[in-house]
This record gives structure tokens, C-alpha cells and sequence, in this order.
């Protein structure tokens, strides 16, 4: 009986080790399958560069010199149900100016899922944008807010923990999205969706419209863009309009004419008016620019003319700006 319960144990040993192989087995080949299916990448820029502001509105003094940094961590993969995922995480000292070095050097990250049959989902912990805010820079490139446009969602925390889907295709050329945002404390859900087509050779026509803003001074914005490329030349045009309940409703309206020299040299010329309900004074800006890249490296110049500055009557400003980038 000894020897019987013996080899019974001896046997329940051996099935254990088995089951110990074959789930080690198992580990393994996840692990495998896992670090095979994605990969991950890094992207950077680098940027110096020199401006000088003169006029009756200017409050600065002297020159003065910026310099910018970003690297851009990128990964992802197929999944074995065919569904692709990926993730986006920008490391970039103090470029979040709502609280300057709080957050630094963690930036704008997200996460992105996406398949043919279903489109793509993306969600932003930060640095997101709605489907109307995609789409609300101006034709010139916002002269008038040095880049930031007519913001669609108020406050610090825009494009925060916000949600961004684009339709999966339909029609060629046509693109659909939409997008959520949960706003702030005492804010409704925000809300968002863009049309944007290009069916046409060298015709681009986009359309967005939005909410935000808290519950009393909700904002309507609506963004409408179109340009067209023939030859050397595009012509480009855009209009948005910011609604604020009771009071202060904007819109800017700019045009711009880029003319392509070569593959590395370009010029452009815009216009752009921004007007506000609660100014008698409309700001008007006009910028011509030149750029030139060369193996991963920008150099540019630009001159900005305002009359009106900051909506105010007979103010004006001037200003030049330098910079050099390079992307590696």
C-alpha cells in the first residue's frame, strides 16, 4: 500500500510539473506574441528664433529670442481581432502656458483605436481638440491670437479627457467626425462634429460646429474653410464665428495666397479681421512670409502689419520674426 500511494503521489507530481510547463508555456508565448505585435518610435523638433514688435500698442521692449522643444513618443499594433491601437505621449518643457512649469516636461498624450470597418477612436488625457476645433484655424493661421485661434472650449482644461471619433469611410473624399468633451465643474457635455471634403482634385471644404462653455454664457461656434491648389499657386479662405449667450460673440475672417517657389521655398501673403460685438474697432492684420526647408531644417521670416491693435482705434503694430526649426 505504501509503495501504490507512492507512485500516486509520485504521479500527481509529475501532472503538477506538466501543468507548471505548460502554463510557463503559455506566459511565454503572450509575452512573445505581445512584444511582437507593436512597436514603438520617437519623433523630435527643435526651434530658435528671434521677433521685434514696435507701434503705439506694443508693450514689450527690445527684441526678444524663443526656443522651442518636443519629442514625440509613438507605439502601437494589431491586435488579433484585426483592431489597430495606439498610443501618442509629447514630452516638451513649459509648453503648457495655463500653468507654466506644473506639468512640465509631460505634455499632450492620448490613446487611439482604430479598424477599417469601425473608424477611429481617440481619446486625449491631454491636448485634445473637438471636431469643430480641428478646423477653426484660420486660412492664415490665426495672425490675429499669434496661432491659438477662437478657442471652442474655454479654460485651462481644454481638450482635456475629451474624445475624438472619425466615421469610417463612406465616400471618397468625405470625411465625418465627431467628438465629446465632459467640460469643467458646473459645465454641461460638450459636444462636436466637422465635415471636411476633398473629392475634387486640389479643392479642400471643411465645416465644423460646436458647444462650450459654462451653463448661463454657453459659446456656438461654427467654422467654415475651403481652399484650392492649382499649379504653384493655393488659394485659401475661412470664416469662424463664436456665439456667446448674452454677449461678446467674435468672428474672424482670413485669407490667404501661398505661392510655391520649389519643393523647398515657398511664399504666402494674408489677411485677417478679427471683430468682436463688444469693440467698435476691428483688428485688422496683414502678414507676408517666406520660407525655405532643406534636409529636415525651416528657416523662415515673416513681417506682421496691425491696424487696430487689440480692437483699439488708431493703435498699430509691427512686428518681424525669424525662426529656425529642425525636425529629426
Amino acid at each position: 500500500m505504501f509503495i501504490i500511494n507512492n507512485k500516486n503521489n509520485n504521479k500527481g507530481k509529475n501532472m503538477n510539473n506538466l501543468k507548471k510547463i505548460g502554463l510557463t508555456a503559455l506566459a511565454a508565448s503572450l509575452v512573445t506574441t505581445s512584444a511582437f505585435a507593436g512597436e514603438m518610435s520617437v519623433a523630435g523638433s527643435a526651434s530658435i528664433g528671434v521677433k521685434n514688435t514696435t507701434g503705439t500698442n506694443d508693450s514689450s521692449t527690445g527684441k526678444s529670442f524663443t526656443m522651442g522643444n518636443q519629442l514625440t513618443f509613438t507605439g502601437g499594433g494589431e491586435l488579433d481581432n484585426g483592431m489597430n491601437v495606439s498610443l501618442s505621449f509629447i514630452i516638451d518643457q513649459a509648453d503648457d502656458t495655463s500653468t507654466g512649469l506644473a506639468n512640465s516636461p509631460f505634455d499632450s498624450h492620448s490613446v487611439t483605436i482604430s479598424s477599417d470597418a469601425l473608424g477611429s477612436f481617440k481619446f486625449s488625457g491631454e491636448g485634445g481638440s473637438s471636431a469643430q476645433g480641428a478646423m477653426d484655424a484660420g486660412a492664415a493661421g490665426d495672425l490675429w491670437n499669434n496661432g491659438t485661434g477662437v478657442a471652442e472650449i474655454t479654460g485651462a482644461a481644454a481638450g482635456n479627457n475629451s474624445m475624438f471619433y472619425t466615421l469610417p469611410s463612406m465616400v471618397d473624399g468625405l470625411e465625418l467626425t465627431a467628438s465629446m468633451s465632459p467640460g469643467r465643474a458646473a459645465q454641461e457635455t460638450h459636444t462636436s462634429y466637422g465635415v471636411a471634403y476633398t473629392g475634387v482634385e486640389g479643392l479642400t471644404v471643411k465645416f465644423g460646429q460646436g458647444d462650450s462653455g459654462a451653463p448661463g454664457a454657453e459659446i456656438e461656434s461654427t467654422t467654415m474653410m475651403a481652399s484650392y491648389a492649382i499649379g504653384s499657386i493655393t488659394v485659401s479662405a475661412s470664416d469662424t464665428e463664436a456665439d456667446k449667450k448674452g454677449a461678446n460673440n467674435r468672428e474672424v475672417r482670413s485669407y490667404q495666397v501661398a505661392y510655391t517657389l520649389s519643393d523647398s521655398m515657398s511664399v504666402t501673403y494674408g489677411t485677417e479681421t478679427y471683430e468682436t460685438v463688444t469693440k467698435a474697432v476691428d483688428e485688422e492684420i496683414d502678414s507676408l512670409g517666406f520660407s525655405y526647408t532643406t534636409g529636415g531644417m525651416t528657416l523662415s521670416a515673416n513681417t506682421f502689419d496691425t491696424e487696430g491693435a487689440g480692437n483699439v482705434a488708431g493703435a498699430k503694430t509691427e512686428r518681424w520674426a525669424l525662426g529656425l526649426s529642425f525636425a529629426f
